[in-house]
Order: structure tokens, then C-alpha cells, then sequence
């Protein structure tokens, strides 16, 4: 007959055997602090904004063309009942969508009193960057209607990505003068 074990003793086995047969803790790993913005490109610049700047992301919804506004001004778009300024950022900016209408995107910006669609090239999804990478310093050769609206950069493997603030975009003056 074998021998009755007290509930302790029998806590006690189990444990002892957990142990044995358990596996080891992974290995400590550093974590390097990232910094993440949705990538998009124009004009074959890749470039990031700030994840709390960026509202929505939307394929181009069809927009009634205005009259009487900026080249640069699309139109206006029906968007889930409310109405969506469509604003070409390239033409913007003094450059041309460089791709097709299949790839083009919206970056839907809302500030303050602003609320408005940013078509762009190609939108990349998010994008994380090592904290170390940083630089706020912005590249030489980079256009001189851009500058105002770049924050700094990161370096990766894939090339660099120019921090694009839609906030500043949305406070500068000539975004906000769209009649002509």
C-alpha cells in the first residue's frame, strides 16, 4: 500500500517538480526608447509626422472641385457626413503628385479650428525610429518650401525621413489663404 502524503508535503512535490521541468527566462534583452509617426512620401522624400498629428488616413474619396480657390485646393469631400477640405500638399509645397491616383492617400489633419484632407504620394504605415537616431538638424539640399514645416529627422538603414509637423502646416499663414 502506498503512503498517504499531507496536502503540504504533496504542494511541496509539485512545486519541486515545476522547477525541475521548467524552462529558463529569456534572455535580457536591452530595449532601445522609439520614437513612431506615419511614413508617407512626396516627390520620392520620404517623409514622418507625428502620430498625434495625424487624424485619419483615407484613400482620396471622390470631392467636388470650388472655384475661385488656389490651384492647390482640390476640393471639398463628403467624408461620414462631415465636410473635408481636400488639399494637394505637393502642389502646395511647389512640387506634383509624382504618383498614381491608385496609390495616393489623405492625411486628414485636425487643429484647432482646421480640419482638412492632405493628399500625399504614398502613405507607409508606422514607422518606429531608435530615440538615438534623431538629428534636428535638417539636410542642406532639402527644397526651401519644406523647411518650415520640418521638425528634424531620422537616420535608419533605409535612408533618412524628415519629420513633417501637419501643426505647423495648419498654422502657417499661406495654408490657411486658399482663395485666390
Amino acid at each position: 500500500m502506498s503512503e498517504v502524503q499531507h496536502p503540504f508535503e504533496l504542494l511541496q512535490s509539485i512545486a519541486r517538480r515545476c522547477r525541475q521541468h521548467a524552462a529558463g527566462l529569456p534572455a535580457q534583452t536591452e530595449v532601445k526608447a522609439q520614437w513612431s509617426g506615419i511614413g508617407f512620401r512626396l516627390a520620392n522624400l520620404n517623409f514622418v509626422a507625428p502620430m498625434g498629428e495625424v487624424a485619419e488616413i483615407l484613400p482620396v474619396p471622390n470631392y467636388t472641385q470650388l472655384p475661385g480657390v488656389q490651384s492647390w485646393v482640390k476640393g471639398i469631400a463628403n467624408v461620414r457626413g462631415r465636410l473635408l477640405p481636400i488639399m494637394d500638399l505637393p502642389t502646395f509645397l511647389g512640387h506634383q503628385l509624382a504618383s498614381t491616383r491608385k496609390s495616393r492617400r489623405i492625411l486628414v489633419v485636425e487643429h484647432g479650428e482646421l480640419f482638412s484632407g492632405l493628399v500625399v504620394d504614398e502613405v507607409m504605415g508606422m514607422q518606429h525610429f531608435p530615440v538615438d537616431g534623431y538629428s534636428d538638424q535638417i539636410p542642406r539640399n532639402t527644397p526651401e518650401a519644406l523647411q518650415s514645416f520640418l521638425t528634424g529627422s531620422y537616420e535608419r538603414e533605409d535612408g533618412r525621413w524628415l519629420i513633417f509637423s501637419l501643426y505647423a502646416l495648419a498654422e502657417h499663414p499661406s495654408f490657411s489663404k486658399v482663395a485666390v
